[in-house]
């Protein structure tokens, strides 16, 4: 390179370039060396050497600069090294030295084909539009490219996607159902309607019904349709869905993991996680799940409630007509009811036909016994799994609460749902017991409309093993959670006497204060005057108040001595509260709560106590009669006597008969309420019929009460008021308990036994 002089330099003037700053590394540690400036081969050096020479020669070549600007300034940004290449650094390292070489002869070798493969438009010895075409090694070199992208794409996203750990609410929660006591449906509880099944409970024609409507190669397939993802995406990208192709995996996917939403990464994501699942679960493990969360229409999940809905019965008892038309309801529930529209019910002929002929074709259903299947099987025009209303609602409430405490299920176990309780609720008793109140009630309403606003009629049949065979708990429990058969807020009256007289045939009486206990019987006699005084061994039993504390008959009416089972007959109520007195009252405590009464809604210790000061459910009234029914013996009331979840039997804590008085004492008593019954109704039952009962009343009027037993059942009626907007504070009933010749809890009763009179 030359460089041409100035015709004003002269021959003596030194020329200095300033060039780029080179940095080489030094040894560790030290700084690189630095050269500020770089001489011209040839050029004289300053004679003195000086540094101040070669600043002022440098000045004067950037004459532009301003004077007195420090060196420092000039250098603050210097320009940086070009930075190695990558190959040199790579073959910098001694580890990948190696593989850089293997490499790039590998490079070496490709090169050629590499430019082969390179497009080049346009194309040389192409004429036209062919000029533009790519080679058929251009094309099949971007083909397998394109492949072998995709695959890597695919295992990625494969190895990246988990199958979710929680399933969707709709696919886990279960309704809860109901049964009379005789196995037929009361009633279900839930937000969904679904059971699951075990698939072996399910029959084979069901299962292949399904899958020749649906999936028939199911049991070959990878969990997959590759045919179906690519009809399913074109779809998407023409027309917006993404409708057909999906394998019984798929579906069951979508069903379980994710939502309905159609587009393409959600159906991406299903493939997925259904490749995943195919390899994780057997095909019997997926097609169960398919069946038990799979929607069928009629607010129903799974073919055991869609059995239900549709034909009344469970999956267990279905042919392959009727298996085939639920499988069209997999197409599309609201397109395919039958009983929804004409055109859905051509439809679901159309499909039922050819899911039938479907069968024959992959083998599943011969020749001759598709031809038995020629009527179409009409469904049941309403769903008869009903939910709850009005008084099955107080069922359910009973249920459930024992069902709960009986099994040790928690409550969010519970409402989980997938339980199936069995009763012991009598569907006639209940029928008829839920009749004759409520006719009762709307006579009241009729009658006397202002007062009978606030009247409530609790009633319950208990059988002397302890089943609870029918309650009423109001008129709606929709209207009125508050049920009235298992309230405890009015006293019983006098029809707590036979709990009275049976302490006192048990334990016998003391009437002197050191004196022993001497045994009563029914002929004991006693003081049947009305207003007469209670009495202790030291005297007169007297009040806070200061006052002697008396016994009082209904109407004020006097009987002289009479013996305690003519007292029980007549509803004499004073010498059974001289009884309590005798006996003591916390012996007639013992054998009420022993009888089945509830200690918390036992009276003070107090004589009314014999009087029926405790407040007892009807419920329980019933449950401490079916006592003397059962020679002596007593079972505490429950309404469930089965629970299982699924077909899996849980274990109930059944309660077991427990003594509550000697069996003479309960035939004594019984024998007694049968002599009240027949006298206050000669003509109430036939005479061969086994009936005992008794009336209650109470001293302010604000409960009337009938409890007796017909053939081992006991039945509670009790009719009281309550202003439940004011208080819990009961009222009188101001006749609307009727009379004693025609008493309001006696015709309720004897009417739901079907008794007349």
């Amino acid at each position: 390179m030359q460089l041409k002089a100035l015709g004003s330099f002269k021959a003596e003037e030194t020329v200095q370039l300033r060039m780029p700053v080179q940095r080489t590394a030094g040894p560790e540690g030290e700084k690189p060396e630095e050269s500020g400036t770089s001489q011209i081969p040839g050029a004289a050096e300053p004679a003195d050497g000086s540094a101040s020479a070669e600043a002022a020669s440098a000045e004067r070549i950037r004459g532009g600069e301003k004077a007195g600007r420090s060196p420092r300034s000039r250098n603050r940004n210097p320009r940086k090294a070009p930075r190695p290449s990558l190959r040199s650094r790579l073959a910098a390292d001694p580890r990948l030295a190696p593989l850089l070489g293997v490499l790039t002869a590998s490079a070496a070798r490709l090169a050629p084909h590499a430019r082969r493969m390179k497009p080049e438009y346009p194309r040389p010895g192409r004429t036209d539009w062919r000029r533009w075409l790519p080679s058929w090694r251009q094309w099949l070199g971007g083909t397998l490219a394109g492949i072998g992208l995709s695959g890597f794409f695919l295992v990625v996203a494969y190895a990246a996607t988990d199958i979710p750990d929680d399933l969707n609410s709709h696919a886990t929660q279960q309704d809860n159902v109901y049964f009379w006591a005789d196995g037929t449906p009361m009633a279900r509880t839930g937000w969904v309607q679904r059971q699951e099944m075990p698939l072996r409970d399910i029959p084979e024609d069901v299962r292949w019904a399904v899958l020749a409507a649906e999936n028939e190669n199911f049991y070959n397939d990878p969990g997959i349709s590759v045919m179906g993802l690519s009809r399913a995406v074109l779809r998407t990208f023409g027309q917006g869905d993404t409708q057909g192709g999906s394998t019984i995996t798929q579906q069951y996917v979508k069903n379980a993991y994710l939502n309905q939403d159609q587009t393409v990464r959600r159906k991406f994501t299903e493939a997925m996680i259904a490749l995943k699942l195919d390899n994780r679960m057997s095909k019997e493990e997926i097609l169960e799940s398919y069946l038990n969360t799979s929607w069928f229409g009629r607010g129903t999940y799974g073919i055991q409630r869609a059995a239900q809905a549709y034909y009344g019965k469970d999956v267990s008892e279905l042919d392959a007509g009727e298996a085939a038309f639920l499988a069209s309801l997999l197409k599309g529930a609201g397109l395919y009811d039958p009983t929804l529209s004409s055109a859905n019910r051509d439809r679901a002929v159309e499909r039922w036909t050819w899911t039938l002929d479907r069968m024959v074709d992959i083998g599943k259903l011969s020749p001759a016994e598709r031809a038995t299947y020629k009527k179409f099987p009409e469904p049941l025009k309403s769903n008869p799994l009903y939910s709850t209303g009005e008084q099955s609602d107080y069922l359910v409430e009973l249920a459930s609460q024992y069902a709960k405490k009986s099994g040790k299920i928690t409550e969010k176990q519970f409402d989980l749902g997938g339980y199936q309780i069995y009763t012991t609720f009598d569907k006639k008793r209940e029928n008829r017991l839920t009749d004759v109140v409520t006719k009762a009630r709307k006579k009241a309403l009729k009658d006397d409309p202002k007062t009978a606003k606030a009247v409530h009629y609790g009633a319950a049949s208990v059988a002397a093993d302890g089943r609870i065979l029918a309650v009423y708990g109001g008129p709606d429990h929709r209207k009125q959670g508050y049920n009235e058969s298992n309230a405890t807020t009015v006293p019983a009256g006098t029809a707590f006497t036979p709990f009275v007289y049976a302490a006192g045939l048990q334990h016998g009486v003391r009437t002197t204060r050191d004196g022993e206990r001497t045994p009563v019987t029914g002929e004991s006699l006693y003081n049947g005057d009305h207003d007469v005084p209670v009495t202790t061994p030291e005297g007169p039993y007297w009040d806070r108040s200061g006052r002697k504390v008396a016994a009082g008959n209904d109407g004020e009416k006097s009987y002289g001595q009479i013996s305690l089972r003519r007292a029980m007959a007549l509803s004499v109520n004073t010498p059974f509260m001289q009884l309590g007195m005798d006996t003591g009252l916390d012996k007639v405590r013992a054998t009420a709560v022993a009888s089945g009464l509830l200690p918390s809604s036992i009276g003070a210790r107090v004589p009314a106590l014999s009087m029926g000061s405790s407040t007892p459910s009807a419920i329980r009234m019933a449950g401490g009669y079916s006592t003397f029914a059962a020679a002596g013996e007593h079972t505490e009331p429950y309404s469930v006597h089965r629970v299982t979840r699924n077909g899996a039997k849980i274990p109930l804590d059944l309660p077991e008969p427990r003594r509550a008085v000697r069996a003479e004492v309960a035939e004594e008593v019984g024998s007694a309420l049968t002599e009240s019954f027949r006298t206050a109704h000669p003509d109430g039952a036939p005479p061969t019929a086994k009936v005992a009962g008794k009336p209650g009343t109470t001293e302010k009027d604000t409960a009337a009460w009938y409890v007796g037993t017909h053939e081992s059942v006991s039945t509670a009626v009790v009719v009281y008021r309550i202003d439940l907007t004011e208080s819990l504070e009961p009222l009188p009933l101001e006749g609307l308990a009727g009379t004693a010749d025609d008493s309001v809890p006696y015709g309720i009763w004897s009417g739901a036994l079907g008794l007349s009179g």
